[in-house]
Parts: structure tokens; sequence; C-alpha cells
């Protein structure tokens, strides 16, 4: 061989190549994980928001047709919004409040959009981003409580735990998918037992401490809700008893973990004064209750509503009743609007929880707590729950997607 043969050619250095479905997944977790810091506004969640549309713009959004109920719904639900305010429109409050509600129908519309293309990965990606932020949110709740490190000030309100949340009222719920999402995973058998356990166990610790009982009546009936869904779809016997033998295990540790907690003798005085269905402030009157009755012939007698935020101004306090709301702030037009999306939102979801697929783990949980939620505007003003408008467009969007077809028989 001559000394003055060529070396042999190198290999290229290795280059880092990154999908454009990666990046779409990192966006979306990172959206996922800063949903749970609410006490600025605007909050992280809507830079993440405005950037994770932009990233997903530059590369593409398939918008079905299917999708048009939704997007129509939530369209006209805005307009008479829009409608509403124009009386108010020099009151800030009342513009914001109804900017927020079109920046809130525009994520629902994204969500739902994005469940065309890797909808199963994007969920888990979804779910992760989600779980973070329920602990970080869970874990200052908890730091609040206990006023450790003199953090009693920010993270607690009126002596309950309201985290990186405004409301207590809010972040219970906010909390509950993530919670109701482990528990499946449990009965499902994608997680153990004990790891389970130990992932709900600061996001629980924190939604008791809210001591809000719609959040309470949430959890419960969506626990309820997803135990039931995961036992009727369950592939065999062996499956179902499962179900039950670890719904059992896990109701027992989690009896076993209240009796802990109200053993200290300040959580139980606040869970006792809290935990009757009926609050003072709700009976009588111009209770809760009997202002929301009071004010339907006045709703009746105005087709643009009261105007936004402006309930409280003629029964002194927010209607906490999405429905009523509905009508209060958004008009005649908006509130039809709202009961109408709901029908069709449970018309959907009830259709897509049964349907074999690779993404109905994830269905059952997000019905669940959706459907839940869904009444539970009943008792609460809902219609500014990021995490609401999240579920809506998810279960719209996977509600859409072709139904997989079932395997080709062999030819004899």
């Amino acid at each position: 061989m001559s000394v003055f043969a060529p070396d042999p050619p190198q290999a290229a250095p290795p280059r880092l190549a990154i999908s454009y479905a990666a990046v779409k997944r990192g966006m979306l977790w990172l959206l996922g994980a800063s949903g749970g810091f609410a006490l600025i506004e605007p909050s992280p969640y809507e830079f993440t928001f405005l950037l994770a549309l932009f990233v997903f713009a530059l590369t593409g959004i398939r918008f079905s047709q299917k999708l048009l109920p939704l997007a129509v719904l939530l369209l006209l639900y805005n307009i008479g919004g829009i409608f509403s305010l124009i009386p108010w429109m020099d009151e800030p409050d009342s513009v914001r409040f109804t900017a927020v509600s079109v920046y809130l129908m525009i994520t629902a519309i994204f969500f739902a959009a994005i469940m065309a293309d890797d909808a199963a990965g994007r969920l888990e990606t979804l779910r992760r981003g989600y779980l973070f932020a329920a602990w970080c949110a869970a874990f200052a709740a908890i730091l609040g409580y206990f006023n450790i490190a003199g953090l009693g000030s920010v993270f607690t309100l009126y002596g309950r735990a309201s985290g990186t949340f405004k409301d207590a009222n809010v972040l219970g719920p906010f909390l509950v998918l993530p919670i109701v999402y482990m528990l499946h995973y449990v009965l499902s058998g994608r997680v153990g037992l004990a790891r389970g356990l130990v992932v709900i166990s600061v996001p629980l610790l924190a939604l008791f401490l809210t001591f809000s009982r719609g959040a309470w009546g949430n959890l419960v009936a969506s626990a309820l809700l997803m135990v039931g869904l995961t036992f009727l779809t369950a592939p065999n016997a062996a499956s179902r008893a499962r179900v039950v033998f670890l719904t059992l295990v896990a109701f027992v540790a989690m009896l076993a973990a209240l009796a802990v907690t109200l053993s200290f003798d300040d959580i139980r005085e606040v869970f006792e004064a809290r935990a009757s269905l009926v609050q003072t402030y709700d009976q009588g009157v111009t209770g809760r209750f009997g202002n929301q009755l009071r004010s339907i012939p006045m709703l009746l007698d105005t087709p643009n509503g009261l105007g936004p935020l402006r309930f409280r101004w003629h029964f002194f306090e927010d209607p906490h009743n999405v429905y009523i709301n509905a009508f209060a702030s958004y008009g005649w037009l908006g509130g039809a609007a709202w009961l109408g999306l709901m029908a069709a939102t449970c018309y959907v979801g009830w259709r897509v929880v049964f349907r074999r697929s690779a993404t109905q783990h994830h269905v059952i949980v997000l019905w669940s707590v959706l459907f839940v939620t869904i009444l539970q505007g009943l008792q609460i003003d809902t219609d500014h729950w990021r995490h609401l408008y999240l579920m809506l467009g998810l279960i719209w969007g996977l509600a859409v997607l072709p139904e997989p077809r079932p395997p080709s028989r062999p030819r004899s």
C-alpha cells in the first residue's frame, strides 16, 4: 500500500435531529405544566398558549369539519357576550371578562383540532405536563395552609388552601383531573398501586385542604364514574376483578389517610364547618339559591343580559351557576348557545367513551371529569376555568376521529 494513499473518509459527526412531532409534544408539555400558575394575569399559561399556537400554526393544524358544531356554538356564545358588553365598554373589568371568554374559546378549538394527529402521544404529553402543574400548585397550597416559611398570606385565602390560584374553589376542581387519571392508571394496570397512591398524595391532600365542597363532590363523583366506565369497558373478567379489588384497596387507603388528617384539631374543625351541604349564605331569599331564583324573571325580560359581571350589581354577588351566568353575562343568544354546547358535548362524550380505540383510556378519564364538571356548573361559575376548555376541546377532538377499522378476517 502506498504511503501516499488518501486516508479513509471519516464518518460525519452525528447531527441532533429533532422532529416536528417532538417539538409539538414539548410545547404541549410546557402548556400543560404552565396551567397551574394563575396568581398573576396574564398568567404563564396565556403566553405559553400563544407560543404553542404559533408553533402548531407554522407546522400545520388540521381542522375537521366535524368540529364545526363546537366552533359555531362557542362563537355564538361569545357573540352574545360581545353584544352584552356594548353598554359597558367603558368598564375595564367587563372588557377583560369578555376578552378572556374569547381567548378560552380559541383554546378549546385548538385542543380539539390538534387531536387529528398523534392523538395518543399528545394526550400523554398533556397529562404529564398537567400532573407537573398539579404537583406545583398542590405543594404551594400545602406550604401555604401550614404557613411554612410564612407563605400562608400568599397561598391561602380565608383560611383555605388556594396555592397558585386566586380561589380555593378553582384550585380544588383543577386537581381532580390528575388524581382521577392516576387512579385510572392504577385500576387499568398501567401504574402500580403504591406508586399511584404516592403520586396522588400531594394533590389529594391539597384538594382536601381547599375545603371546597364543590371540589370534594367533583372528585368523588368523577372517580365513581371513572370506576364504573373502567369496569364496563374492561376487556375480560380478570380485568374487571382487578378493578373491583384495587378500587376497594384504594378506598380503604384514602379512608385511612382521611382519618389521619382529621386527627388534627384545626383541620377537623374547618372540615366539620364546611362539610354541610348547605351553608348559611346559601339559604333564604337573599342567599345564593334565592338570588338565582329571583334573577330568572329579570333575565327573561332582558334579551341582552345584564352585562358582563353585572349580576353582582343586582344581587350583591356572582350567580354561582354557570347557566344563569350565561344568560346574565352573554344574553339570550349566549345562554342558549351555552346550553346547546353542553347538550351537544354530552351527546358526543357518551358516544365516544364506549368506542374501542387506542385513546379510550384517556377518554374515560376526560369524560368522567368533564361530565361531572358540566353538572357542577349548577353550583359554581365554571365558564372561565381553563381546564374546562381543555377537556372540552380534547373530548370533541377525540370524538370526531375516524372510528378504528375492525381487523380483517383471514380468507379461508
